[in-house]
């Protein structure tokens, strides 16, 4: 078994990115059986579909590196590195090119979102990056890609690009790609605005009390929970009572995700009690979970030289598992290479 998966490489991590994607990779590492490998990567390639700063671009990377290594990804059981040290990734991504159909492309909704009326202004890579995400994991002969319900489509693209190579260009007892399976992690915690309860956290938000950043402070987690916005009621004993109350709902899915408990169970505890006392025990467990995380992922922020060792170490592990696939479809295809 071989997990692969990759993250984006955004700068100013927050609440919302732990609960909602890192941690699930780390419940993945730690839940593999000998002989099984997760390689994660951040994918940095991609961040050039779209107008991107250079310098942001570069300080988020090393900053997404510091965030998993001090969320629990340990560089010695997986593979952790960036695209941009994996050529072979580019590379497979030109070869597949001649086997994915424009159709195929056309259809995909994600394109039909970020491209929006606009299509001939944008660039050809925003239409054609399903293709690299497909070489991300093709290169790797990856068993198994976890996906949530906006990424199944990219996924089945890539299955589809690997039975018609190995369809095309391969004997039938010797495809060159492994067809991934779809893994479906455990439902991740979508965690909204402190300020508004139907908008998603962000680091866009021009208001920092929206978020609790990964480097905030234990006061200054407090103080943001304490000032978040809730209503003057107090907190219903079902589920079904926060139905139209959005803060007081995210505030309890917040609660509900960092100590493991259902949201049902939460308000049993907590049901008919106001927010003076709820806040308070909301800020203490946030501070108590996230407190260590904190303390590692600004330490290692800082350090340069070790986020530059770790992504170096695991391109060079990556390339060692990526080239024996390139080679072969190098071969199928024909090519010549000495």
């Amino acid at each position: 078994m071989r997990v692969v998966s990759g993250i984006q490489p955004t700068g100013n991590l927050h609440l919302g990115n732990y609960l909602g994607a890192i941690r699930n990779w780390v419940r993945m590492q730690d839940s593999l059986e000998d002989g099984a490998e997760a390689l994660f990567f951040l994918a940095d390639l991609h961040a050039l579909s779209q107008p991107h700063d250079p310098a942001g671009l570069h300080a988020g990377t090393l900053e997404m590196v510091a965030a998993l290594v001090a969320c629990g990804i340990d560089p010695d059981r997986s593979v952790l590195f960036n695209q941009a040290q994996v050529p072979q990734h580019a590379e497979l991504q030109w070869l597949l090119n001649g086997t994915a159909r424009m159709g195929w492309l056309n259809r995909m909704t994600q394109w039909k979102d970020k491209a929006g009326k606009n299509r001939e202004g944008q660039s050809v890579a925003l239409f054609t990056y399903p293709v690299l995400q497909a070489a991300d994991v093709l290169l790797y002969q990856a068993t198994h890609v976890p996906v949530g319900e906006d990424q199944k489509q990219h996924l089945e693209l890539a299955r589809d690009i690997a039975q018609k190579f190995n369809n095309d260009f391969c004997p039938e007892d010797a495809p060159v790609f492994t067809l991934p399976e779809p893994i479906i992690p455990a439902e991740a915690a979508r965690i909204m605005s402190l300020r508004d309860g139907t908008a998603k956290m962000s680091k866009s938000d021009p208001s920092d009390m929206s978020r609790i950043n990964l480097s905030d402070d234990a006061d200054t987690m407090a103080q943001k929970i304490k000032k978040a916005k809730t209503d003057p009621e107090p907190l219903p004993s079902e589920e079904a009572g926060l139905a139209e109350r959005a803060e007081a709902r995210n505030l309890v899915g917040i609660y509900a995700a960092l100590a493991g408990q259902s949201v049902g169970d939460v308000l049993g505890e907590y049901g008919g009690q106001g927010f003076g006392t709820f806040k308070p025990a909301l800020a203490e467990l946030l501070v108590t979970s996230l407190g260590p995380i904190r303390d590692r992922f600004v330490a290692l922020k800082g350090d340069s030289e070790t986020l530059d060792a770790i992504l170096a170490r695991g391109a060079a592990r990556a390339r060692e598992r990526g080239t024996p696939t390139l080679d072969a479809a190098y071969r199928a295809l024909g090519l010549v290479r000495h």
